[in-house]
């Protein structure tokens, strides 16, 4: 048996075949007029709703209109020269309304009814008597002008027995099939594939859910197709976390979320030049600093608040308000760390400024020296064991001696600007806009090497390792994609997704499995893992 199969797209179909219309059948004049006596008649025996009813919602050629109905005589089994073919196929069809999304306008109640299978097919619609078996479900598609459209039940060949028990032509019953099928296709969502076999109704696929992506429209407010959309209306998917709170209130970029040990508060810088204090039990903001530029960086270390600007860190004491201003002209400060009383601070010139803590004079952080090497912006730093790792925009990753200050390698693993920097057990892992995470492992002191490369099909772009409710490793990715990839280690399954409006280009570990993300349009979201 010929399938046919054809697809719509913003209501226009492309490929296959389909069409028809209601208009096509004559209603029996005789049968009008109670005078008929044919049994069967070549004329409809029933009243229709008249055409203009059947509103189209797009904007559709009079050529395409005809090729439209051509088709749907031809997928309905419907004889070119007249007159209609008898449904010859005894399988049951699915009905329109099977799987279908609730937004469809086929199941609005203030068009028509949803029917359910019955004992004849159909039941709940119609209490009117019937003279003969079959008729009351005749009855209820036939005269009834909000009926008449109703979904057929499931089984096909429906029209055919009711036909053939109330004395009822096949072009009648045929004729009502052709009118669910062209109001239907005037009212499907887009990309809403219908499939058809010769002669009998067209069987309904609804589009299936892109499970890794999320609505854009819907994120942003805007979408109109409801249950219908074939992208996620969610902020995050996937098991084992969950959103706490949403934190609005920069209006650019958060560039750095700092959790104090042993403080209720949350800290968060932006490329708006603003510093916001949050209060971490009822989430509102409690103080805002405004800086005058753009913030590259943001740290705490101790009851240290550092804040990387152009040329210049600015450390602040959250329980003295004692705060300084550490000036050197490097350009913008991009990332931060600290170990062993020592400062790091990776500016754009592809410098790494070190400064010393020091109680012999007013200002306790004293310029120790500066780590020159990389030909590109340093964008990311971490420490691990007795190392000082640093990622720039060369591409390269440097290893440094944290008791000698001193370059003792060069990593050339990736193609691309090095974007973020951890350490985890004696791995060290890295990702870059090259789209791929890399695994290192030192096998002695003077060799590291990829030991594993994790391949995605975006830029990566920040990186965070967080523990779950069972203690494991989970790592954080944030992508380009404007997604978070949330992957178990050490065999990187994927465990889920976060999903934000702009891409995440801070994530930020606390206590308890809690973790922070600030995108680009300067929301903060609170996370925890379960």
């Amino acid at each position: 048996m010929e399938i046919k199969t054809f697809t719509i797209r913003n209501h226009t179909r492309v490929g296959g075949r389909g069409g028809g219309s209601a208009k096509n059948n004559a209603v029996c004049y005789f049968w009008k007029e109670g005078k008929c006596n044919r049994n069967p008649c070549r004329f409809l025996h029933t009243d229709f709703p008249a055409l203009s009813v059947y509103h189209r919602n797009f904007k559709q050629s009079q050529a395409s209109k005809d090729q439209l109905k051509k088709s749907l005589k031809y997928a309905l089994g419907e004889n070119t020269r007249g007159g209609s073919l008898e449904d010859k196929s005894n399988k049951s069809s699915r009905s329109f309304g099977e799987d279908l999304p609730t937004s469809c306008p086929l199941y609005s109640a203030k068009n028509w009814s949803v029917l359910k299978t019955g004992s004849h097919g159909l039941e709940g619609v119609n209490n009117q008597e019937s003279s003969c078996p079959g008729a009351e479900d005749l009855q209820r598609k036939c005269p009834d002008h909000n009926n008449v459209l109703a979904l057929p039940a499931r089984g096909g060949g429906s029209e055919d027995r009711i036909a053939q028990n109330c004395n009822v032509s096949a072009t009648e019953a045929e004729g009502l099939k052709r009118i669910r099928v062209q109001k239907y296709i005037e009212d499907s969502p887009k990309d809403t594939v219908i499939s058809t076999t010769e002669g009998s109704v067209p069987e309904v696929e609804t589009p299936r859910k892109d499970q890794q992506k999320a609505c854009e429209q819907w994120l942003s407010d805007s979408c109109v197709e409801g249950k219908g959309c074939q992208y996620l209306h969610s902020w995050f998917q996937g098991v084992g976390f969950s959103m706490l709170a949403k934190l609005s209130g920069h209006s650019e970029a958060v560039s750095g979320i700092a959790l104090p040990s042993g403080s209720d508060k949350l800290y968060s810088g932006s490329t708006d030049g603003t510093v916001r204090v949050w209060d971490c039990h009822t989430g509102q903001s409690v103080r805002v600093m405004n800086l005058g530029d753009v913030i590259g960086s943001l740290i705490s270390v101790g009851s240290w608040v550092f804040i990387g600007m152009p040329n210049v860190v600015k450390a602040w004491n959250i329980q003295t308000e004692a705060d300084f201003s550490l000036y050197e002209l490097v350009g913008q400060v991009y990332a931060m760390t600290a170990a062993r009383d020592m400062l790091f601070a990776g500016a754009q010139n592809g410098v790494i400024l070190v400064w010393k803590g020091s109680t012999e004079s007013k200002n306790p952080f004293q310029l120790a020296t500066s780590l020159e090497g990389h030909s590109g912006a340093v964008t990311c730093l971490a420490v691990g064991a007795k190392w000082l790792y640093s990622g720039s925009a060369d591409s390269t990753i440097r290893v440094w001696d944290l008791d000698t200050l001193q370059c003792i390698h060069t990593l050339n693993g990736h193609a691309d600007a090095v974007t973020s920097l951890i350490c985890w057990n004696q791995h060290l892992l890295s990702c870059s806009l090259d789209q791929t995470v890399k695994v290192w492992f030192a096998t002695d002191e003077s060799h590291f090497e990829v030991t594993y490369t994790h391949d995605e099909y975006h830029g990566a772009l920040v990186l965070c390792g967080v523990n779950d409710a069972a203690t494991k490793p989970v790592l954080l990715c944030s992508c380009s994609d404007n997604s978070v990839r949330l992957y178990e280690l050490p065999s990187f399954s994927e465990r889920g997704r976060i999903f934000s409006k702009q891409v995440v280009r801070t994530i930020q570990a606390g206590p308890d499995g809690i973790f922070f993300t600030g995108d680009g349009t300067g929301l903060l979201n609170v996370w925890k893992m379960d």
